[in-house]
């Protein structure tokens, strides 16, 4: 996560094929975090500043209202979301951080029931760039035993959020993923070369992200939402019918999209989609097989 590339595929991206010759392929994620956050409940210096959806900067000490935004999402939002979900038979991503998927073992056996693909968010929500390496290295470890324990398999991908400079390098280092989506540089997957690996990297986005709704800063009604995420959808759409079809990842959060007065926008943009020919639904492990299968690594 040092080394750059600013060129990428430049004008002419491979065509991804995806399957059935999908115009555009939609990746629905859900942040499970909750418990996982800053906290001095969990030993921290100071409490969670961001995406708390109150307002209120980090402290020195327990802020009981912004720990109560967190345990909305677990208690409450990521349930109506899985029913939505359920409700349009779409299998998304859950990026689950270790921590806050242990203390809420229903949760998980939930989201595994319903099919859903169960990603590493990492063991805490904190800025691993921030944190000495054999810390971090231990976090991947014990993010990898807790995630496989209680929901009975392994993940395959993984997710940092807040990753430092040598993420990517200690995520291969573990082995046994398939991608990392720890990146905003792109529309498709890419392959990199790390440690003499190939390792492959399917993009995230911070912008077709329900983190508008935090704050309201950027987004204040489901309308919002849902305006903005059908114009990206329809803008990719377009280019899959003139033969460049892309990855739409949306990124979602138990505690945000959750909200009975935002979702509504989710279910407005699930019809919509779900009224369009041509659309692959998918998780991050459908992507990395598929692109793995059509397009292996040069790098053996």
């Amino acid at each position: 996560m040092i080394a750059r590339d600013l060129v990428g595929y430049g004008a002419k991206p491979p065509h991804p094929r995806w399957p059935d010759d999908a115009l555009i392929a939609v990746n629905f994620n859900l942040n499970v975090e909750g418990g996982g956050e800053s906290t001095l409940a969990n030993g921290d210096d100071e409490s969670e500043g961001m995406l708390n959806d109150i307002g209120v900067g980090a402290q020195r000490r327990r802020v009981p209202l912004v720990e109560s935004v967190f345990e909305y999402g677990s208690r409450r939002g990521a349930w109506r979301v899985l029913e939505v979900f359920s409700d349009f038979g779409v299998k998304a991503s859950i990026l689950a951080v270790a921590r806050a998927l242990e203390q809420n073992p229903a949760l998980a056996k939930a989201c595994v029931a319903q099919g859903h693909e169960i990603v590493s968010h990492g063991y805490r929500w904190i800025d691993y760039g921030a944190v000495a390496e054999e810390v971090e290295r231990a976090h991947i470890r014990s993010a990898v035993e807790i995630l496989t324990r209680v929901t009975g398999t392994r993940p395959v991908g993984w997710m940092t959020g807040r990753p430092g400079p040598n993420t990517r390098r200690l995520v291969v280092e573990a082995g046994g993923f398939l991608y990392d989506r720890d990146s905003l540089a792109d529309e498709l997957p890419y392959w990199l070369t790390i440690a003499g690996r190939p390792h492959l990297v399917i993009p995230y986005s911070y912008e077709a992200n329900d983190n508008r709704f935090n704050e309201n800063s950027g987004f204040s009604t489901g309308d919002d939402f849902f305006t903005y995420m059908r114009d990206a959808f329809d803008v990719l759409y377009r280019e899959g019918e003139r033969g460049a079809p892309k990855l739409l990842s949306i990124g979602l959060h138990d505690r945000l999209i959750g909200r009975p007065g935002r979702c509504k926008g989710l279910i407005r943009l699930l019809e919509y989609m779900r009224g369009c020919d041509g659309v692959w639904f998918c998780t991050g492990a459908d992507i990395a097989r598929h692109w793995s299968r059509e397009f292996p690594s040069a790098v053996q």
